[in-house]
């Protein structure tokens, strides 16, 4: 109001100004409970950022699929309660708003392509005082931006040729398409495998959002598309395996994995089976590579027949379908640490015990060796590990029977013992 508009009588005066009293009150009750809504948030966000970081360090030696659904819940919390601190946080006025924590802004990527727009002064004198100008420096900012993904028609043309004295026609030869007189380019293929086999998108909605661009590209062609494009990576994928079974010593593991199961709207859970050439720890420079291989069910028959011409060394856990695998000697059994380990981790993360910190201690002296003679060739890790690491496992196993001696038959504690003295 201006000073014309306040009204003359005393008691109206006075109960606009206990009216503007009220709702600067008001005012501030509301801003107090943003601010306090606000630290909630923060406190809840400190919480879950705990909480993943330390199942992350959880992950370590143990099955991490639950872990990784854990994690994942968790991070979808913190999105939303960033999301909502972020919506209240631009609520507040400007001049209540708490001071943001400063953070180190990564720059962007270098391979990133740059537009670069110019906002040059359109006047050619100062408009101060009418003189001239001449350049001083610039001041530079960089926005990532995002330019949506879009659909284009490549237009092949062959022009025909006719010769003046023989007709006969000379042409250039149709490019070769990834499907057969189909219409996909590579690129779009690729596109619609990795959305659906990397970032979990079902083709019915990659069908949905095409059509938001006015492309129709119905489940049925998105089908028939992933099918033919299998059998275009078939080649690539055999030869995946040659290379991989070829080794003289592989990992092997298993992951569960939900499928859908038609019919009745539930899953149920398929395996995943990965078989890894890795012998870069023993310097070798031989290509490393990774065979998947999808089962719908564990039995242990899938392993036996991935592995039916395969000889040498075979680490993994100890899941009873591999056994059949090494009764006539052609694939020797290779224990793995990191599973033998597993279980005292667990019952430490749930009650550390003594007994638990002292074989985790033991066991983390067998990795420090390991991770120091890394890359070194298979001679001088055989010696270091006869010198240094076998009288620690002798020691360690003599330790281990003397602590199951002290154990109820029933604890878990026993079981742990007793599955890794054999």
């Amino acid at each position: 109001l201006s000073p014309a508009d306040l009204p003359n009588d005393i008691d109206a005066l006075k109960a606009l100004l206990l009216a503007s009293e009220r709702l600067l009150q008001e005012r501030d009750e509301q801003l107090a409970g943003m601010a306090e809504q606000l630290n909630t948030r923060a406190v809840e966000i400190e919480h879950l950022k705990l909480q993943i970081a330390k199942l992350r360090r959880m992950q370590f030696g143990r099955k991490s699929e639950k872990l990784d659904h854990q994690i994942e819940q968790l991070e979808l919390q913190l999105e939303d309660l960033q999301a909502d601190e972020a919506e209240a946080a631009r609520e507040m006025p400007a001049a209540d708003r708490a001071p943001r924590k400063k953070s180190v802004r990564r720059p962007l990527p270098d391979h990133l392509p740059r537009d670069e727009k110019v906002y040059a002064p359109t006047a050619d004198a100062c408009p101060a005082c009418g003189g001239g100008l001449r350049p001083l420096g610039e001041d530079v900012a960089e926005q990532l931006e995002f330019v949506p993904a879009s659909f284009r028609v490549i237009r092949h043309v062959r022009p025909k040729l006719a010769c003046v004295c023989c007709d006969a026609i000379v042409q250039e030869p149709a490019p070769s398409r990834p499907i057969e007189r189909g219409i996909a380019g590579p690129g779009l293929l690729a596109h619609i495998l990795v959305a659906k086999f990397a970032d979990h998108l079902p083709l019915y909605r990659q069908a949905v959002i095409y059509a938001r661009e006015g492309v129709d590209l119905d489940r049925a062609l998105l089908a028939s598309w992933v099918g033919a494009a299998s059998a275009l990576l078939r080649p690539l994928v055999d030869a995946v395996r040659r290379h991989v079974l070829a080794a003289s010593k592989l990992h092997a593991d298993d992951t569960p994995i939900p499928v859908l199961a038609p019919g009745n709207g539930k899953t149920k859970t398929a395996r995943l089976w990965t078989y890894v050439r890795d012998d870069r720890p023993a310097g070798d420079s031989t290509p490393p590579a990774v065979w998947f291989a999808y089962t719908p069910d564990r039995k242990g028959i899938h392993p036996q027949t991935h592995l039916a011409k395969f000889e040498g060394v075979l680490q993994a856990d100890a899941y009873a379908g591999f056994n059949a695998l090494f009764d006539d000697g052609t694939i020797r059994e290779a224990a793995c640490w990191a599973h033998a380990r597993r279980k005292f981790h667990d019952l430490h993360a749930a009650r550390a015990t003594p007994l638990t910190t002292e074989a985790l201690r033991r066991i983390a002296e067998l990795y420090l060796i390991e991770s120091e003679i890394r890359g070194k060739p298979p001679d001088e890790r055989r010696q270091v590990r006869q010198t240094l690491s076998r009288p620690l496992l002798d020691d360690l196993e003599r330790w281990l029977r003397s602590m199951l001696d002290t154990l109820s038959r029933k604890s878990a504690l026993n079981k742990a013992l007793s599955g890794r003295l054999r």
